[in-house]
């Protein structure tokens, strides 16, 4: 009985001894050479520039290359600062002031000098990269954009000018420079008495016509407008106007000095006709495609700064990248229909506008966004049934490219569905049957045969139905490692959420169609849209260089899954904050129109009392 208590109480100090080694090693009781730690040895918690340092005595990539990696900083800096900061909010301020275009992209050419010095005074470690080639694509692209944004500064600016004052006489073109530096007077367009008692005034010089009445008839050929829906005035002050031109005088291009007039002078002769068609159409079509080229121009670094891509991996990053990047897009667009930048082509959960006088023509016979996402997975699924096998061209069928291939049967027929439910003569032929019922018209003004309120809103569950079948199968999809297996789990599982936040959207306007112009903005669709975004950014990481480069360095899962999702969500809220900039400077340069707006709105609410 002694000889047993001693050996309880010796096993229970051995164990006591023992539990500092189990908390502090927990399953990683052995090292690498089989045997065990003893407390003082225990290891020291992994780092990324340990894992550079054991990945490779000479460095294989721009990450791991530590000399002159401030000028690559800088670089990175700079550029971020120009297309994601920059770029947006002037792209938003050109719409709302045609003015002083400098400080768009300013911070781009000294990011592409730091860029430059970098590549001087580095080794090439990526030869014949994607990204040297691109970058200096997009960058032309851009100054072509700043340039043509500086054209469209001075023709705009006449063009405006033009529809804002009535037209004058050569006499008048003759008369007004010399009075306009040695009046004082205020000078007013008006039916009183003191009509063509003064020198400058359209009597005297010769016009056949008041000026009140050029006035009105030019603002009448304006009114179809809805933003000019104000109360003209008969009386127009011409000092005010000078005011105006004054403003825009200081706020010139080039501060009036000879080159601004030199432009101001001959830009204007050869920029008409179809010339200024082409050059606006030019202008629109790459303002449209900027941010995408920005995207393409990031993505292209960070495969060169990383070293990934390199010979056959090359298909597979870029399936992974570009479908990937589709994803990242759809949410973005996703976010902004909640936020109502498609409110007039009726994307916005909302009523679509059909009225011409509210939006131009091509807006009203746009299809539905329902549309437009099960057109695109229509695509996607008819053009990659023939590529799902290109990197392994030549090569036996694997069964791993067979599930691939009815993946993209899947898309195929799911997007022509999506495609045939939107579609308005396909419904009214699924009606045929009830239809037929009705006799004549006996019954045609009754209620039950009315067109339910859900008809006036598109509702198509096609799109997210395909979405979530295939993050289902990419969550279970057998891959080489378990990193790789963990990140295709988590994009996966967004977009399962993605199709489950739009089914909510779905059910809510189902019971509660909308009813306004303006969007709606169901909660659920933020969601959608996280969902995407962070799922796009996921499903781009989980290429098999990129696993590759996260398991070299020691890296898991849940490091790039942390990374993405704070760095979607601060993307998601710069998007909002841009966009309400833009809604701030458009109303800011047009007080006028919303000041009326708002003071129509207080007199249509206010109670009438008899």
């Amino acid at each position: 009985m002694p000889t047993g208590r001693a050996f309880l109480i010796f096993a229970a100090s051995a164990l006591l001894e023992l539990l500092p080694l189990v908390v502090a090693h927990g399953d990683d009781s052995h090292g690498p050479d089989g045997k065990a730690f003893v407390h003082n040895e225990s290891p020291s918690r992994p780092t990324i520039a340990d894992g550079i340092k054991e990945a490779s005595v000479e460095p294989q990539s721009y990450f791991a290359l530590s000399d002159h990696a401030s000028q690559m900083y800088t670089h990175i800096f700079l550029m971020v600062l120009a297309w994601v900061v920059i770029l947006p909010v002037g792209r938003y301020r050109v719409k709302a002031r045609d003015n002083e275009k400098d400080s768009l992209i300013s911070p781009q050419p000294v990011g592409l000098f730091v860029g430059t010095i970098y590549n001087s005074q580095t080794p090439d470690l990526y030869p014949n990269n994607s990204h040297h080639k691109a970058g200096w694509a997009i960058t032309w692209i851009a100054c072509v954009w700043v340039l043509m944004s500086v054209v469209n500064l001075y023709i705009g600016g006449n063009k405006k000018r033009a529809l804002i004052r009535p037209p004058l006489s050569f006499g008048a073109l003759a008369q007004q420079q010399p009075f306009r530096d040695s009046t004082s007077h205020e000078y007013r367009w008006s039916r009183d008495s003191g009509q063509g008692t003064e020198r400058n005034t359209a009597s005297l010089i010769g016009s056949p016509r008041s000026m009140s009445q050029q006035s009105d008839t030019l603002h009448f050929s304006e009114m179809r407008s809805p933003f000019r829906r104000v109360e003209f005035q008969d009386d127009i002050d011409v000092h005010d106007d000078d005011e105006g031109n004054a403003d825009d005088e200081k706020r010139s291009f080039l501060r009036n000095n000879r080159v601004d007039k030199f432009l101001q002078l001959h830009v204007p002769k050869y920029a008409i006709g179809r010339t200024w068609l082409v050059l606006q159409g030019v202008f629109h079509a790459i303002e449209r495609i900027l941010l995408v080229l920005g995207f393409v121009g990031f993505t292209t670094g960070l495969v060169t700064y990383g070293g990934v891509f390199r010979g056959s991996d090359v298909f597979n990053g870029l399936a992974h990248f570009i479908k990937g990047g589709i994803f990242f897009w759809y949410g973005l667009l996703t976010l902004g229909r909640w936020m109502g930048c498609f409110a007039d082509f009726g994307w916005a959960w909302n009523i679509k506008p059909t009225s011409q006088e509210m939006v131009a023509r091509w807006k009203t016979a746009l299809p539905s966004a329902e549309f437009i996402e099960s057109f695109v997975i229509f695509l996607y699924g008819i053009s990659n049934v023939w590529l799902e096998h290109l990197a392994a061209w030549g090569d036996a069928w694997a069964p791993q490219d067979l599930e691939h291939i009815s993946i993209t049967i899947m898309f195929f027929g799911g997007g022509l569905l999506g495609m045939l439910i939107e579609s308005s003569k396909v419904r009214d032929f699924l009606n045929t049957n009830i239809l037929s019922a009705q006799r004549g018209n006996a019954h045609e003004h009754d209620l039950e045969w009315d067109w339910p309120q859900t008809y006036r809103f598109p509702m198509n569950p096609l799109p997210g139905l395909i979405i979530m079948l295939l993050g289902i199968m990419m969550s279970s999809h057998h891959q080489e490692s378990m990193v790789s297996t963990m990140i295709h789990s988590q994009w996966g599982s967004l977009f399962v959420g993605f199709a489950l936040a739009r089914a909510v959207t779905y059910i809510i306007l189902f019971i509660s169609p909308p009813t306004s112009y303006l969007a709606s903005r169901p909660p659920s669709e933020l969601v959608s849209s996280f969902c995407l975004v962070a799922g796009g950014l996921l499903f781009m990481a989980s290429n098999r260089a990129t696993v590759t480069a996260l398991e070299q360095y020691d890296l898991d899962a849940m490091f790039i899954f942390t990374l993405t999702m704070g760095s979607s969500a601060l993307l998601m809220a710069w998007c909002a904050i841009v966009v309400a900039l833009k809604g701030w400077a458009y109303r800011k340069e047009n007080r006028s129109l919303f000041s009326y707006r708002r003071s129509q709105l207080h007199t249509a609410h206010e109670p009438h009392t008899p």
